[in-house]
């Protein structure tokens, strides 16, 4: 019998969606037809895109650090080089800081919008526009409390409103970002639950998401931590930020779906977790402790992400296929029973496409993690795929986003 703590674990991430991956090769899913025999196709473009990216073969894990190295240039060395933090464990939470918000602040931007930074003289769009938007929100200094510390704490994002959101990532009629409300609603969220949770968040007095570096660096055995370890924290600590989280008993899930075909005869029955942002976010706070000293392991533990980019890149080479064509055109709820069978079913392809870039290459799943080909990989390839497609490289089906998932 499962419980609901159970929805909290990678291991029944990956479980419930394999269960909807055999129920597409029985072809038994209500949404979605499989044609495993163009997986081929997805592994040769992702192998493409991995070594045009990273022809030495060094391919670093799939994180938010990633889209901070932009025009040329590594916003976080910038900023680091110029700050002196007084200790490494400040170091440690000013990373945590800026990671945290800037993966909340992450989810889809929406075809039109833009972002022009004045530092690098460039304008960016999608991730890597909200990634700059975010960097200089953070190095304002807006996110503390007296709008003067490189910090972020709870006073400080509780202070910011609507109008100060906006004008950081220059919203306007003209540029339109999708979710506005959704994500300042994360912030002023992450605020009261960095506050609900003081033996975690609070030193001294100041509640701040960066304080997590000094529970983790203190949870470590040996100088190793389990990367499911960071997840735990995450969902134990954040699950009630999520406006659009399901509830259950009382409980906030978090980023967790409902779908017809998961059968149980316990509280779980129904449901399939993806906690996909705070799975994008435990990938990005593992290179912090690992320049602190620590050894993360279990990183192939953690599951795949399914948003628009990794599912896309299986719906546009047609491995999957919605059974009612008129689902190309309609647009879709997150939480709909649709969306969240292609988000299992991104899971669990992402899976199928590891091991079979991996028998290719001879790797084993240590020596080329699930982290690596993300990053390599299978988001950037269905970046690809999208712009060749569709002009303005959009997802391939019509979301109503809010923010807050994709």
């Amino acid at each position: 019998m499962a419980s609901l703590d159970d929805l909290l674990a990678p291991t029944e991430i990956r479980a419930r969606c394999h269960e909807i991956l055999s129920l597409a090769e029985a072809g038994q899913l209500p949404h979605f037809a499989l044609d495993l025999s163009r997986l081929d196709a997805v592994v040769e473009r992702v192998l493409a895109v991995t070594n045009a990216t990273y022809p030495s073969g060094v391919i670093p894990f799939h994180s938010r650090w990633r889209h901070f190295e932009v025009a040329g240039r590594d916003l976080w060395a910038d900023l680091a080089a110029q700050t002196d933090f007084g200790s490494a464990t400040e170091w440690a939470r000013t990373r945590y800081d800026l990671a945290i918000i800037s993966v909340l602040l992450d989810a889809g931007a929406g075809p039109d919008w833009r972002g022009a930074d004045a530092v690098t003289g460039e304008t960016f769009a999608r991730s890597e526009g909200l990634a700059v938007a975010s960097f200089r929100l953070f190095d304002s200094r807006t996110l503390s409390m007296d709008g003067r510390r490189l910090r972020v704490d709870a006073q400080g994002l509780r202070n910011l409103t609507i109008e100060t959101l906006a004008a950081s990532f220059q919203v306007s009629s003209e540029n339109p970002l999708t979710g506005l409300e959704g994500r300042l609603s994360l912030l002023h969220n992450l605020a009261d639950a960095l506050d609900a949770s003081p033996a975690t968040y609070t030193v001294e007095g100041v509640s701040r998401p960066g304080h997590l570096a000094d529970r983790l660096l203190g949870e470590a055995t040996g100088d190793a931590l389990p990367a499911p370890h960071i997840l735990a924290a995450l969902l134990e600590t954040m699950s009630p930020i999520w406006p659009d989280g399901l509830q259950a008993k009382g409980t906030s899930l978090g980023d967790v779906g409902r779908h017809p075909s998961i059968s149980r005869a316990d509280e779980t029955d129904g449901l399939i977790p993806f906690h996909k942002l705070s799975q994008w976010l435990t990938y990005s706070l593992i290179e912090p402790l690992e320049e602190a000293g620590l050894s993360i392991t279990g990183v192939n533990d953690l599951t795949g992400l399914p948003e628009y980019r990794n599912g896309g890149l299986f719906l546009d080479t047609g491995v999957l296929m919605p059974k009612d064509p008129e689902n190309w055109m309609r647009t879709h709820r997150v939480d709909s029973s649709f969306v969240v069978e292609w988000r299992a079913l991104t899971v669990a392809l992402l899976d199928r496409d590891a091991e079979q870039i991996r028998t290719r290459l001879n790797k084993s799943a240590d020596d080329l993690p699930l982290a690596r080909i993300l990053q390599g990989g299978t988001w950037n390839a269905g970046r690809q795929i999208a712009a060749e497609k569709r002009d303005g490289g959009g997802p391939p089906l019509k979301l109503e986003l809010t923010g807050t998932v994709f």
